[in-house]
């Protein structure tokens, strides 16, 4: 395995592992402070965590439209059409985290197929905008997992603003 895959592996398993610390330490929040508007991008920890969804279902999305033999993605649950950013997928935060967790095995699943070959090929697809945009397929990869670390940081800020620790979030507490 070349140390392009195994970076793609490892943020994978980064992702699911600290997602399920994250979501138990906001699964401790009364819903009041889940979601309480605290000027974030998304509003709340509920929007933000919202949105982390989201965008990684339309990203899988693209991915499965572009790759259709990625099995991985076969039966998974994407989004291929939405309406903003911030779409709802949940609104009760249980639910949120179940569908959090089956999205995180279906990236750790799909991670696995992510082949040299694969990530050096060309992707294209239309953004939110509608823009088409073409780029090699591990530069969409690397977005997918970079967007996902942005916003899990704004959610341990609004942690720390409630007075809540969010506890380690380096990837080498993770991965390694």
């Amino acid at each position: 395995m070349s140390a392009h895959q195994e970076q793609m592996r490892g943020f994978s398993r980064y992702n699911q592992e600290f997602n399920r610390v994250l979501y138990g330490k906001v699964a401790e929040l009364g819903e009041d402070e889940r979601k309480r508007d605290m000027g974030a991008f998304f509003g709340s920890i509920h929007g933000t965590l919202n949105h982390i969804l989201l965008a990684d279902r339309i990203w899988l999305g693209r991915f499965a439209k572009a790759f259709p033999d990625m099995t991985s993605l076969a039966d998974a649950d994407l989004v291929h059409e939405f309406s903003s950013l911030s779409q709802e997928i949940c609104a009760d935060f249980d639910e949120l985290s179940l569908e959090r967790q089956a999205t995180d095995r279906v990236i750790t699943d799909w991670a696995e197929e992510l082949s040299d070959a694969l990530l050096a090929q060309t992707m294209r697809y239309s953004n939110s905008s509608g823009q088409v945009r073409e780029h090699p397929v591990w530069v969409a990869v690397a977005h997918l997992f970079n967007h996902q670390t942005h916003h899990r940081g704004q959610v341990t800020t609004l942690l720390s603003q409630l007075g809540h620790d969010p506890g380690v979030t380096d990837y080498f507490a993770y991965v390694l």
